[in-house]
Formats: C-alpha cells, sequence, structure tokens
C-alpha cells in the first residue's frame, strides 16, 4: 500500500498582540501531518488567530476572510483567537469560514485540521497550555507566554470576557520552555501575557521571584516584559530593576493622565503615584513607554487639558496610542459624552507628538553605550533593538544578524539612531 507524503499547507494569519504571536507559535509546534507556509497563495488552509480588543479589529479579520475568497484557488479558512468568543459564531453561522476553534483548543490543532467535516470548538476559559515551543520561526527574539486572562475590568475592554480571569502557567514549564530555547541560541526572552503582572498571584509566587530564576538560564542574556500595570511594579520587584538581564525598558499601562478619566474607565492607578513611580524607574536609568487611550466617551477638553498637562511631567519615551474605539459588551459601549472621531484624531495626533519629542530628548542625551540584538538586514542595512527598545540602524561588512554588538558612538535621528559598526 502507498500513501502520499504531499502534506497540506497551513498558513497562519496573526492579528493583535504578542500573546496572540506566542499561540501562534503554540500552534506551530503542534502541526505534525502538516506544513507551514509562509505565503498565504499556496496554502490549503489559512488558520486566522483574530483579535478582537475593537469592533474594527473583528472587521479586519472580515476583510481579511472576504480577501481569501478572491483567491483562484481559495483555501479552507479555520477561525480561531479572541474572536471566536465575540463574532465567531456569527462568521461560522453565515459560512464566512469552514471551521473554529477556540484558545483552549489550539493544542489539538493536529487532529482538528484532519476534519474533513465543518467543527465548531469553542472550548473554556480556564486552559493552561502544556506546549514547550523548541524555536520561533523568524523570530530573533524568543516571545514566552507567563501568564493567561485577566482579573481587571477597565471599562473599555473586553478581554478579560474572551480570555477568562488571570491564570499563570507553571513555573517549571516556563523555565524549561526557556532553557529549550536559550539551548538553541535564543539570548533575549519577552515576558508576554493578557496582564504579565498578575503572575504567580495565586501560586504564592510573583513575576520578580520569576524573573530571578530565569535569569539563571544558561544563555539567558536579557528579560524584557510585556505591559504591566502601576501597581504591580512593587517593591520587590524594585529590588531587581538594576540586575544586568534586566531590559533598561518597562511598559507600564497608564491609558490616561486625567484623574477623572482614570475613574470613568474604572481604571485602579492614580495619577499621582504613577508619575512617582516613573520618576523613581527614570531615576534608575529606564525608558518608559505606555499605553494610552484618547476619544474615550466622557473625555472634555477640559480632561483633555488636564491631561495633556500632566503627560508633560511624565518621564515617557514611548506610547502605543489608540483612539477609543468601541466594543460591543463592554461598560463604556454605552456611555454619553461620545468624543467626535475628528477630535480624537487631533488628540491622538498632539499626545504621538509629545511622546515623539521626549523619545528624541531620551536618545539625544542618553551617555550609556547601546547593547544591541540585531534582528535582520535588508538592502544594506541592519536592523536591531537596543536595552531602551529604541531601534537602531547599522551600517556594517560584517554579517551581524542574530549578532548582539555594543555601541558607544551612533547618531540620534528624530525616528531612531543611526551608527556604523566595524
Amino acid at each position: 500500500m502507498q500513501f502520499s507524503t504531499n502534506k497540506q499547507k497551513v498558513f497562519f494569519k496573526t492579528f493583535g498582540c504578542r500573546t496572540n504571536l506566542f499561540d501562534t507559535q503554540v500552534m506551530m509546534s503542534n502541526l505534525k501531518d502538516f506544513e507551514v507556509t509562509q505565503d498565504e497563495k499556496e496554502a490549503d488552509i489559512v488558520v486566522i488567530n483574530s483579535c478582537t480588543v475593537t469592533n474594527s479589529a473583528d472587521s479586519t479579520a472580515r476583510g481579511y476572510i472576504n480577501s481569501l475568497n478572491r483567491f483562484d484557488k481559495p483555501p479552507r479558512v479555520v477561525f480561531t483567537g479572541c474572536g471566536v468568543w465575540t463574532k465567531g459564531e456569527n462568521l461560522f453561522k453565515e459560512d464566512k469560514i469552514d471551521s473554529l476553534f477556540g484558545h483552549s483548543e489550539k493544542e489539538h490543532i493536529n487532529e482538528l485540521l484532519q476534519k474533513e467535516e465543518r467543527f465548531f470548538d469553542a472550548g473554556d476559559l480556564e486552559h493552561i497550555d502544556d506546549t514547550i515551543v523548541e524555536e520561533f520561526i523568524g523570530k530573533s527574539r524568543a516571545f514566552i507566554k507567563i501568564q493567561e486572562g485577566c482579573d481587571f475590568r477597565c471599562s473599555y475592554c473586553i478581554i478579560p470576557y474572551v480570555r477568562g480571569d488571570a491564570r499563570s502557567y507553571k513555573e517549571d514549564k516556563i523555565l524549561e520552555q526557556i532553557t529549550t530555547l536559550a539551548s538553541n541560541g535564543f539570548g533575549e526572552f519577552i515576558l508576554t501575557g493578557t496582564n504579565v503582572g498578575s503572575y504567580g498571584k495565586k501560586q504564592h509566587t510573583s513575576l520578580a521571584k520569576l524573573l530571578k530564576k530565569i535569569s539563571m538560564i544558561k544563555g539567558v542574556r536579557r528579560i524584557r516584559l510585556g505591559s504591566v500595570e502601576p501597581i504591580q511594579i512593587d517593591d520587590e520587584f524594585k529590588e531587581i530593576i538594576n540586575e544586568p538581564f534586566m531590559a533598561k525598558h518597562l511598559h507600564i499601562a497608564l491609558q490616561h493622565t486625567s484623574k477623572e478619566m482614570l475613574k470613568i474607565m474604572n481604571r485602579r492607578n492614580k495619577v499621582l503615584s504613577d508619575l512617582e513611580l516613573f520618576e523613581f524607574l527614570r531615576e534608575n536609568g529606564y525608558a518608559l513607554g505606555t499605553d494610552f487611550i484618547v476619544g474615550h466617551p466622557g473625555e472634555t477638553d477640559e480632561l483633555w487639558k488636564e491631561a495633556v498637562e500632566n503627560l508633560h511631567r511624565f518621564p515617557l519615551t514611548h506610547v502605543h496610542a489608540f483612539t477609543y474605539s468601541k466594543r460591543d459588551g463592554t461598560p463604556s459601549a454605552t456611555m454619553k459624552g461620545e468624543v467626535r472621531g475628528d477630535i480624537a484624531k487631533l488628540r491622538y495626533n498632539e499626545l504621538v507628538s509629545i511622546i515623539d519629542e521626549k523619545n528624541y530628548n531620551f536618545r539625544k542625551n542618553n551617555t550609556q553605550p547601546l547593547e544591541i540584538l540585531i534582528e535582520s538586514y535588508k538592502d544594506g542595512i541592519y536592523t536591531g533593538l537596543d536595552q531602551y527598545f529604541n531601534q537602531i540602524e547599522v551600517k556594517s561588512s560584517a554579517d551581524l544578524v542574530g549578532d548582539w554588538i555594543f555601541l558607544e558612538e551612533y547618531e540620534a535621528k528624530r525616528d531612531k539612531n543611526v551608527a556604523e559598526f566595524k
């Protein structure tokens, strides 16, 4: 009896955050009877790992699904990710997708894709993965998922309802994961999750304790964190901020710098204590990023003016800025005092302009050597990130992709640093 050796090709389309990027790697690691392709047009199956943080995220996924049907040979479309719990059922009923499965089922992807009939398996919101990812396709840095879900209930956010309450991955699994990747040549690790700072909350441990143990693994050179909350930078965490394994950049979610707006958003952080924390971290040499939402319902001209005045006081260097987008099913979606789109856009531009200037001044005034992991090469230019999470472009005659380099001399341009390495 002869069996065909031709494996079906699977293309993964990932929308959204770093957590989704990791989830896609988990799925790739569990595909035993299929071949992963980087070309969607040659794929027999397209797996869409969706984001549902806003209504527009849902629309983007729907638009992508429609585009697949225009291919000469339309692929089988399988839908997963956060959108399963919001728009997935409608997409399935409308025959926009062939099949659907939830986060908790992603480790069973090999068996699921072998099914010939359509399937709808939303799974549950309590699952924790068991997969050890051994490589990250096309990456120099490794993303490590350490927890899932969130116990916060910010008024604008749907994520706790589609990823569940906060739960942590087992410490031994995380350490095993990193040990495997470090032995495969990875030196920089980005810890990610829905709410990274809540790690260990129900396991009588903490993020700081985990970081110390990760740092002791041979081959680990630098550790970055996904977004953490201000209240999660506690005394225990502050004790390790100057350890050499810590990237000198933290992304701390403020979401706003108006006291009243934080209340409307049902946030737990306070402007004055946030400012005190950021100044402490700046004094310890950190570059600091944040998430910030403009145009949320209730954001009057007066509150925006207050927010901008406070913003100028914060030693920020990076911002992940959003104009508010309604997310059905959240308290914010029914709030009064909506902000016109054109006004929200102006505020967004003002916010980004302020932080861009702060970033430029930080890079221009920095006196420390840059420690850079070179990630890519294109058109004669190497590109990487330094310890402050700033991009740098490097000219060199050597092959630097995947290498660590130190630079004491570089030029700070408005949007990036540039240098030569000999």
